[in-house]
């Protein structure tokens, strides 16, 4: 029986020393790196230690003791900013996807949904955030409708960061769809799919791809932004710090829920740089020489 293997493409003595170089240069980049990040931190080190002020600035800001005994408290209120942060998550992408289809429709019927839409993106993406977490967690609860009750902060803190990420959203959906060239969405058609399956099965799981890492980015600054819910009365990690703070007469608790956010970030942050090299070094892929 004949051998159907296809044989192995063995890179060129070219490519070999090619990847050869560059794994030295490389190395040399990681070693020089390394020493000056060791040296930069070294002189931050000293120069901070050395300051006139440094005694009373670690007291106030880095005392060990007042960090140990805040931890608890800012804990529980960080377990409040995840269940934020996964409900407004959830519904940011779906309100916002929601948003960039209605934009993107093309019959002159959706007009007026598509002027909507636009005007929805425009005043989201101006306003500040705080002023919408003013405008959500104290307007509704004051126009006193008896049928929607007492309505939690962290629920209208969820319901404000839905409204103005939702807006940046749409327009990184928009943006990866309109990317997927016009062929694809005639092809589809051609073959007898309606607009839904084609956005569906063609459309989007292309433009997925193509903005992954502008969502992992937006994420990134959503899971910061939740900390902000504390402005309605939330008792989040920043609102349980500022309650430790008034308590110890001390400004570490601050610092120990800024540390928390930052470990709730590093994640998100190093799976958005893989996600965004990954595909860079997909779409940069060439054929061996």
């Amino acid at each position: 029986m004949p051998n159907t293997k296809s044989p192995s493409i063995e890179p060129s003595q070219i490519e070999l020393d090619r990847r050869a170089f560059r794994h030295s240069r490389k190395q040399r980049s990681t070693l020089v790196a390394l020493v000056s990040t060791i040296a930069f931190a070294v002189i931050a080190f000293l120069t901070l230690t050395n300051a006139p002020g440094w005694d009373r600035v670690q007291q106030s800001f880095f005392n060990y003791d007042t960090a140990v005994k805040a931890l608890p408290h800012v804990l529980d209120g960080l377990l409040l900013n995840l269940r934020v942060l996964l409900f407004s998550a959830i519904g940011v992408l779906v309100f916002g996807l929601a948003l960039a289809l209605l934009r993107t429709l093309r019959s002159p019927i959706f007009t007026p949904i598509r002027l909507f839409v636009r005007g929805y993106v425009d005043l989201f993406r101006g306003l500040p955030l705080i002023i919408v977490l003013y405008l959500v967690g104290f307007g509704i609860p004051g126009l006193r409708l008896e049928f929607l009750g007492r309505i939690p902060a962290e629920v209208l803190g969820t319901v404000a960061l839905i409204l103005t990420y939702s807006a940046y959203v749409a327009e990184v959906f928009r943006a990866g769809i309109e990317a997927v060239h016009p062929s694809q969405r005639l092809a589809a058609r051609s073959l007898g799919l309606t607009y839904t399956q084609t956005m569906r099965l063609v459309v989007l799981p292309q433009a997925l791809r193509k903005v992954a890492p502008p969502l992992m980015n937006d994420f990134v600054s959503l899971q910061k932004d939740v900390g902000l819910i504390s402005v309605l009365g939330a008792v989040d990690a920043v609102r349980g710090a500022q309650i430790e703070v008034a308590h110890f007469a001390n400004f570490t608790p601050y610092v120990v829920a800024g540390l928390l956010f930052v470990l709730l970030a590093i994640p998100t942050v190093r799976l958005a740089d893989y996600v965004t090299n990954r595909l860079a070094k997909r779409e940069q892929a060439g054929a061996l020489l």
